[in-house]
């Protein structure tokens, strides 16, 4: 095992904890960065181009009949193929948190359909599905079993937020392991079902689950209702016969107590489990080698690379697997780094020097028509600091498209716990909901006064009613501090005169003049 530091060019803000590697036909792609997308890669996903002892994040394009895929973080991932023998395959996405700390229920397909030297474009697709849906979560596994000629997907484990008839003001905003519930899902004919195993007695989050044929293995995982890392091991079997599936779970002995591990398939058969904790504050080093045969698991500790002292010292560590037997870990760089957010990456490559050496060779002479992927396993993270889950071929992509990082804006400014105004009482750690609409964040409008900015609707004191009509109608709205000087610069609209017409002048008549004899027989009749 070899590990070697890389330098993040100009983008390492965005790699923050939770976020996701794929690996398309051998090229490595970071999804799930940090805030929302901004204008140079709308996408939010970014080929991770790795040449030497540089990383930097490119832009990936998504086509037109794409979704939105918001940057989910801590989601569910895993590889979906048509059968277990099939090169092509496309990843699963399921749940996560978004940069507002809501969590997703939906199930996302992603799929590389072009690619070329200058340009790779993916197809997202939305999956709806029926039946008994999981909740929205984070910190959960996903993975594909086959049978009989079927493919379905198992998803376990997780955590949610407290269930609405259960929260309480002081606990509003508190997380909670999900129900240990195994659920079935048919992609197929969108439907799921859930199954509730007597094995399964506590919510686990974080662990490590690995699929092999019908076969699933789970490891570790933190439980929050002991607060506890038990050495659990697990072996769920699901059978898809033409009728009803059925799903077995069985307790294994040989389990490691640890959670927030990363696994990277190094073979067909084996496995490298790498990082993770004993403890909240107490990371494990220890390497472990896992292998699958004949419907078994052997789990051995292995010689552990020799952790640099910036490693060993310090009380976090994230990551991903990146495919191939690599893995890019992270750790925190505040304290020795100009920018607060900026992190120290290493890969750890846990194959040998010469099967490395075969490795590049292969990847070089394949690299248009590799379809290796990491393995269908899936880790992560037992805590909101940290994250988990091979080597980066480099591609040549023009330098403009590099990633700019002064495009993203400053979170926060527009973040929700702002203080507002000089009225603003909204604290992160006493608030409660005011709004029927609110859930784990104050609803906040944005005034329209010079550049912009963004208010509490409850500092402003409006009425659900008017909060509702201004976030429907296409109007602007100014905070209290600014609707004075707002209406005292407005100009009266110019209003355009009518030109008037003329008015013609009537000709006064000349009185008729009557002739002599006329008046004088006129005169007599008048007398007589």
């Amino acid at each position: 095992m070899s590990l070697q530091m890389v330098s993040a060019v100009n983008n390492s803000s965005l790699l923050q904890p939770g976020f996701s590697l794929l690996n398309f036909d051998g090229h490595v792609f970071f999804f799930g960065q940090k805030g929302w997308p901004k204008r140079s890669c709308p996408t939010g996903v970014f080929l991770l181009d790795i040449k030497e002892t540089e990383l930097k994040m490119k832009p990936a394009f998504f086509s037109k009949d794409s979704c939105y895929l918001p940057p989910l973080r801590y989601p569910a991932l895993c590889t979906l193929r048509s059968n277990a023998k099939s090169e092509e395959y496309q990843y699963i996405i399921h749940g996560g948190k978004t940069p507002n700390n809501d969590l997703s229920d939906k199930i996302y397909f992603m799929s590389l359909v072009s690619k070329n030297s200058k340009k790779m474009v993916f197809r997202c697709i939305e999956k709806d599905l029926g039946g008994d849906v999981p909740e929205a979560r984070y910190g959960h596994t996903i993975n594909v079993v086959h049978s009989r000629g079927k493919s379905m997907s198992i998803i376990f484990g997780g955590r949610s937020y407290t269930p609405l008839a259960q929260r309480t003001t002081e606990k509003w905003n508190s997380i909670v392991d999900c129900l240990p519930s195994v659920f079935l899902v048919d992609f197929e004919f969108g439907c799921c079902t859930s199954y509730m195993l007597p094995e399964l007695q506590d919510g686990l989050s974080f662990h490590v689950s690995i699929a092999r044929d019908d076969t699933i293995y789970i490891l570790g995982g933190h439980s929050l209702q002991n607060n506890t890392r038990c050495p659990n091991l697990y072996k769920l079997k699901v059978d898809l016969p033409l009728g009803s599936p059925a799903v077995t779970c069985t307790i294994l002995p040989g389990g490691i107590s640890v959670s927030s591990a990363i696994v990277t398939q190094i073979s067909d058969t084996e496995f490298v489990l790498v990082g993770g904790y004993h403890y909240d504050n107490q990371k494990r080093l220890v390497c472990n080698t896992i292998v699958l045969e004949d419907d078994k698991i052997e789990i051995d500790e292995r010689v552990s690379p020799e952790w640099t002292p910036d490693i060993k010292h310090c009380r976090i560590w994230f990551g991903c697997d990146m495919g191939k037997g690599s893995v890019l870990l992270g750790i925190p760089g505040a304290n020795k780094q100009l920018i607060s957010d900026a992190n120290y990456f290493y890969i750890l490559r846990c194959k040998g020097a010469e099967e490395d050496k075969e490795e590049e060779l292969t990847t070089q002479i394949c690299s248009q028509t590799s379809t290796e992927d990491p393995g269908d396993s899936t880790p992560f993270e037992d805590s909101e600091e940290f994250c988990f889950s091979a080597e980066a071929n480099s591609f040549d992509i023009d330098d403009n498209d590099t990633y700019n990082e002064d495009d993203e804006e400053d979170e926060s400014e527009t973040g929700y716990w702002i203080t507002c105004s000089s009225s603003c009482n909204i604290d992160i750690n006493s608030w409660v909901p005011f709004y029927s609409t609110e859930l784990n964040k104050p609803a906040m409008i944005l005034c329209s006064s010079g550049a912009g900015h963004w208010v509490h609707a409850q500092c402003m004191d409006l009425s659900e009613t008017m909060l509702l009509h201004l976030s429907e109608a296409n109007v602007k709205y100014f905070c209290n501090k600014h609707v004075d000087l707002n209406k005292g610069l407005q100009t009266p609209q110019k209003v355009t005169c009518l030109k008037k017409q003329p008015v013609k002048r009537l000709r006064k008549k000349k009185p008729m003049k009557l002739a002599t004899s006329t008046k004088k027989s006129f005169l007599r009749r008048l007398f007589e």
